[in-house]
């Protein structure tokens, strides 16, 4: 059974983070063993396909070899630190060779980037759910839905798959660095990535409703688009959780400029707001553009 044992100052300095080079990785895990991962039959078509390209095979050579020697080293993966990393910025963190940090860069962009707006989108949903649920009713309640194995036990968490590939593991104490919780893809259980001394530890979980990943349907209903347009009703749609305009050009196929217009009328009209953080703008539905979407 593994433990993660928080003080005061760890409960106060839970986050939330997305890893897009985990993603990368564990997405490769899956193409290798596809009958374990069946939700991601639309993607897994293709994905098993491009292992069959002899380019593609040699370029991605070195991942492949260490992945059928057993378990990919956790310092492929590290500890993501917010939920704005990108993929070459997590990659340059990571302490590997040059070899193997091209065969991961390879399979990222044939593979995953084509994808990953639709995935990003998913991995924000789940933290935008979370942190409202952390915010009404405490970290117990966040991890009582993490998954079905976690409990929360006085001050620790605990939970059978929080292991660690050293066999005289028994635990963790944060020692008040907080834990980042970060939301996967392609994960079925929860894994425990320790701190590197900067980075907190961060506790990777499956994303809610991964269902819906692969769905192909229009977001805006047929009335929304008749009411203000079908390109401000699929925007509308899209800022269920907060994106940047970069975001949502690649999420609707938009350019840039054409959705920063059409934001600016949806943000005059009140059916989204917007907020900094560092260096990109946010823009999330507001409660009446949510009520406006959910509306028959």
């Amino acid at each position: 059974m593994g433990t993660v044992r928080f003080g005061v100052h760890d409960v106060v300095n839970i986050r939330f983070a997305i890893s897009p080079l985990g993603e990368a990785v564990a997405a490769f895990r899956a193409a290798l063993d596809p009958g374990r991962h069946a939700v991601h039959l639309p993607w897994l078509r293709p994905a098993v396909a491009l292992l069959g390209d002899r380019d593609l095979a040699r370029r991605t050579a070195p991942l492949a070899d260490l992945a059928r020697r057993g378990p990919l080293p956790d310092a492929l993966t590290p500890p993501p630190r917010c939920p704005l990393s990108e993929f070459e910025e997590e990659l340059a963190r990571a302490p590997v060779d040059a070899e193997l940090a091209e065969a991961v860069r390879a399979w990222w962009r044939a593979a995953v980037a084509p994808h990953w707006p639709r995935m990003r989108a998913l991995q924000e949903a789940d933290i935008a759910h979370r942190t409202r649920q952390l915010a009404e009713d405490g970290i117990q309640e966040v991890f009582a839905h993490l998954h079905p194995t976690l409990s929360w036990e006085g001050d620790r968490l605990t939970s059978p798959q929080l292991r660690h590939h050293r066999s005289d593991f028994e635990g963790v104490e944060l020692g008040g660095t907080g834990v980042t919780l970060a939301p996967t893809v392609f994960g079925a259980e929860c894994r425990l990535l320790a701190g590197d001394g900067v980075t907190p530890p961060a506790l990777v979980y499956p994303a809610r409703a991964l269902g819906t990943l692969w769905e192909r349907r229009d977001p805006a209903g047929d009335g929304l688009a008749r009411l203000m347009g079908r390109s401000r009703a699929r925007l509308l749609a899209h800022t269920s959780s907060p994106s940047t305009t970069t975001q949502l050009a690649a999420r609707t196929g938009l350019s840039p400029g054409a959705v920063s217009q059409h934001l600016a009328v949806l943000r005059d009209a009140g059916l989204v707001t917007s907020h900094r953080y560092r260096r990109e703008v946010h823009y999330t539905a507001s409660d009446l553009g949510t009520a406006l979407l959910r509306s028959p």
